[in-house]
């Protein structure tokens, strides 16, 4: 699979954010890229307030994600993209190149005063679904900063693990530490996308990243705009479980 994460400044216009996105799809497709993804709540912008957020929210058949199916048939290019779902979740929803859903996911663990004013928390994991050959699954910014998450979707097979998100200065240890941790403890690849410059409320670090599941950068931005590209291969998780496999010697036995 060959991926394209889009780190891009923030936005709380939505007309402006949808243009930006058929811009990259047109960059990621011409690049080769099978999937592009973008930051967290990308669509609608993600410190702009309940208000806002109920003005934009949608199902994922209408409104800001239909036009986001659009691009992905457009440009004939799969497309994950944050944004918010009716009911006030934060959601990811995947298209495929034709536009149709393949998959969503409601982010489970909220960050502070801002996730919880904000949005209603999703009571699932992720499903992990078949892509481009390789078992993926998602989790949203927060989410992968806990390990049981990922460890749990490694257990029911996810060999790749994408991660849009919108983490902020000073929290950069997230990208350079806790993300290659993950995939390195379980591993699985992990796509990690995010915003960067400020939005008004936070500042946000940028280092989109896209990491093996040795643990190793296969690529990482730092604070520019634009796409990050990387090759994530079946093989190398197979290599890599072959040599050190974590999730076979774990002790469950051991623990709560």
């Amino acid at each position: 699979m060959r991926l394209a994460l889009m780190q891009a400044p923030p936005t709380v216009t939505p007309a402006r954010a949808v243009k930006r996105l058929s811009d990259a799809a047109a960059e990621a497709k011409a690049s080769g890229a099978d999937l592009l993804m973008t930051p967290e709540m990308y669509l609608s912008g993600y410190t702009v307030g309940r208000a806002a957020l109920d003005e934009r929210q949608s199902t994922l058949d209408a409104g800001l994600w239909a036009q986001a199916a659009g691009i992905a048939r457009k440009h004939g290019i799969a497309i994950l993209v944050g944004g918010p779902e009716a009911g006030g979740f934060n959601t990811v929803a995947l298209f495929d190149a034709t536009g149709r859903l393949i998959t969503s996911y409601r982010k489970t663990h909220l960050y502070g005063d801002v996730d919880r004013a904000q949005f209603v928390a999703g009571d699932a994991l992720s499903e992990v679904f078949d892509f481009c050959g390789l078992r993926c699954a998602l989790a949203i910014c927060f989410d992968i900063e806990f390990p049981e998450l990922a460890r749990s979707l490694a257990r029911r097979g996810a060999e790749v693990l994408l991660v849009p998100t919108a983490n902020m200065h000073p929290y950069t240890g997230v990208a350079t530490r806790l993300v290659p941790a993950r995939a390195h403890e379980n591993g699985l690849a992990i796509g990690y996308a995010n915003f960067t410059g400020p939005d008004g409320m936070f500042d946000y670090c940028g280092l989109s990243c896209i990491v093996g599941p040795d643990g190793e950068d296969l690529a990482r931005a730092g604070d520019a705009t634009g796409l990050v590209l990387g090759n994530i291969d079946r093989d190398d998780v197979t290599r890599v479980r072959g040599d050190l496999d974590y999730l076979s010697q774990t002790r469950t036995e051991l623990y709560e």
